[in-house]
Formats: C-alpha cells, sequence, structure tokens
C-alpha cells in the first residue's frame, strides 16, 4: 500500500510540475491545480498518514540517529516524501506566480522550477537570485 500511494502522488506531482513549467498563462494551470489542488491531496494525505502511523517505528527528531530510526518505517518514509512533495509544488508554484506579478520571463523561471523539482531550497535559492536580477516592483505578492 505504501509503494501505491507513493506512486500516485509521484504521478500527481510531476502532472502538476509540467503544468507549471509549460502552461504558464493558463490560469488553471498554474493557479488552480499546482497552488492548491495538488498540495491539498498531498497535504490530505500526509495527514492521513500520520493519524494513522504515527509513532509506530519509533525514532524522533532530537538527532540525526533519531531522525533515520524515525525513517526506517516505511509510512514514516512515505510521509516525509509527501512533505517534500507538498512544499516543493507549493514553492514552485509560488515562484511561477511571484514572477508573473514581478515580470519577469517565464524562460528564466523554468531552470528555477526545474532545481526546485528536484533539490527544492536550490531551487528557491536560483529563483531568489532571479528575481533579485531580473524581478521588477512587486505588484503582487501571493
Amino acid at each position: 500500500m505504501p509503494e501505491q500511494i507513493f506512486s500516485i502522488a509521484n504521478t500527481a506531482a510531476l502532472l502538476a510540475w509540467v503544468l507549471l513549467a509549460v502552461f504558464p498563462s493558463r490560469r488553471w494551470a498554474h493557479l488552480l491545480i499546482p497552488a492548491r489542488l495538488v498540495p491539498a491531496l498531498l497535504g490530505t494525505a500526509y495527514a492521513v498518514i500520520l493519524g494513522l502511523h504515527w509513532g509506530e517505528g519509533g525514532g524522533g527528531f532530537g538527532t540525526l540517529a533519531e531522525v533515520a530510526r524515525l525513517f526506517a518505517n516505511k509510512w514514516a518514509l512515505l510521509a516525509g516524501w509527501l512533505h517534500y512533495l507538498t512544499f516543493d509544488l507549493f514553492t514552485g508554484s509560488w515562484e511561477v506566480r511571484d514572477s508573473r506579478a514581478r515580470g519577469i520571463p517565464h524562460y528564466l523561471v523554468v531552470p528555477c522550477l526545474l532545481l526546485t523539482f528536484l533539490f527544492g531550497p536550490a531551487g528557491l535559492l536560483l529563483y531568489l537570485l532571479v528575481r533579485r536580477i531580473a524581478g521588477g516592483p512587486d505588484r503582487e505578492s501571493v
């Protein structure tokens, strides 16, 4: 069951990322699906998994060894993965909305999206650099 949820979540997230990168000017493609619908579904799955399986594998967040023990449990590992998928997608969606508000050309944002998809914080860092160099004044900060 965790493998099936993992596969479904990855597919949904990947499709949402494609929408962000390929259809930036379509309101439904960047505002509704990647920014709200898919993160809400992933977040719901995360919360349900945590609610049903919290504390099953031991471990914790106090030391690196505790985190390793925590993620030795497949359900905790899946919850952690859903956490990453949700926040990275939400961040990528924000990058698209923010870049549109600042008039940053989408071709400059696509590498940021790819990096955010693959390496989360590194993509956000690149976007913040692009934003600093190419971004106009903040017209909408959502």
